[in-house]
């Protein structure tokens, strides 16, 4: 997302331009006009922490290349990436509601938002983080809204990370180095080495539609409309999506990692069937000409839901940092407008305050 070295870490793309993956290997970015292609059954899951060989770039896998010199010139023409200050006088009404994490058990789906998109997620025994940013400030932008939604303290044994990038709102290395280096991590093709060199041993990097199993949970690599960067010599070396964790009895939970609007959402619901729940991002959209290729705005968000068939849907990467234009509070008030008028029942949208929580029942 927003960092110096990543051209405000969001930099998006701006038309459409199809990678040089085949058709049959269920990467191509068939637009929403196209027919459905049929879905292949989810794939065996590899084994954890294996060493593989991956290709020196991922560019053919953006949907929409990125930004050339006319839209940089525009971007510093314009310059609006905050809010002014009447976008920002609702700082005060974010919702921060921290509490206990919920008491759970091996048959109990839980989820607590730390703040942005660090979720608790509690599944089929195990404690995993997404995208873990414990961390006060990022590069390149002003420091939090709202404090951690949850104390590092307060945490129980973490189980499992799962990655879904590598910008550095999403990739905090002062928070992953308070985790045991012998902790699960679950990141995408191409990200294993940032973590071997600070000395983790159980790293499980994949490929889009690429699973893994630790204890019974299944974790599933899946795309995203995105990106990678980290310094100014690594643009697309390791690839960007979201993750379908899975327990025994097939509940799921969709976490989407930083993307825009796109055909992979009604793809990666047609080969995960009854998402029950989908964290997906409402936030850091504005200006829309600049972000939308890799930001959905929250319109987007809850079509994003009804293309998943996700039973809930959880907003996320909103009131924690200040990382593009639009006014802080309008995230939350576009994301509950776009639900009711879609019909969709006012119960299943967890728009939970920063350190709240919900049972899945």
């Amino acid at each position: 997302m927003t960092q110096q070295s990543e051209s405000t870490a969001s930099t998006p793309p701006r038309t459409a331009a199809g990678p040089t993956a085949p058709e049959t290997d269920d990467r191509d970015p068939a637009g929403p006009s196209s027919p459905a292609s049929p879905c292949p059954p989810p794939t065996e899951p590899r084994p954890l922490a294996e060493r593989r060989v991956w290709p020196r770039t991922f560019h053919d896998r953006l949907t929409a290349p990125l930004p050339g010199l006319k839209a940089l010139a525009r971007f510093a023409r314009e310059g609006a990436v905050r809010p002014g200050p009447e976008g920002l006088a609702g700082v005060p009404g974010l919702p921060y509601a921290p509490g206990p994490l919920p008491r759970v058990d091996a048959r109990t789906v839980a989820v607590t938002w730390a703040g942005h998109a660090s979720w608790v997620v509690r599944i089929g025994g195990l404690t995993v983080l997404t995208d873990p940013v414990w961390s006060r400030r990022i590069l390149g932008t002003p420091a939090r809204l709202t404090p951690v939604g949850v104390a590092w303290e307060a945490l129980p044994r973490v189980d499992a990370v799962v990655i879904s990038h590598n910008h550095y709102d999403h990739l905090d290395a002062p928070t992953l180095r308070r985790l045991p280096r012998d902790t699960p991590v679950f990141v995408p093709a191409g990200l294993a080495r940032w973590f071997h060199r600070r000395r983790f041993t159980r790293v499980t990097e994949l490929d889009w539609w690429e699973a893994a199993e630790l204890d019974g949970v299944r974790f599933d690599f899946v795309p995203a409309h995105h990106w990678s960067k980290r310094t100014l010599t690594d643009t697309c070396r390791s690839l960007w999506g979201g993750w379908v964790l899975t327990d025994r009895d097939g509940r799921r939970v969709y976490f989407a990692g930083d993307t825009g609007y796109g055909h992979w959402f009604s793809r990666i619901g047609r080969r995960h069937p009854g998402i029950d729940l989908a964290l997906l991002p409402i936030g850091a959209y504005a200006p829309r000409w600049w972000l939308s290729d890799v930001h959905c705005d929250p319109e987007e968000a809850v079509r994003a839901a009804q293309d998943l068939g996700a039973r809930h849907m959880a907003p996320m990467h909103w009131a924690t940092f200040v990382l593009s234009a639009e006014p802080v509070l309008e995230p939350l008030t576009r994301v509950r407008a776009a639900w009711e008028k879609a019909g969709l029942p006012r119960e299943r949208l967890w728009d939970l305050p920063v350190g709240g929580s919900r049972i899945l029942r």
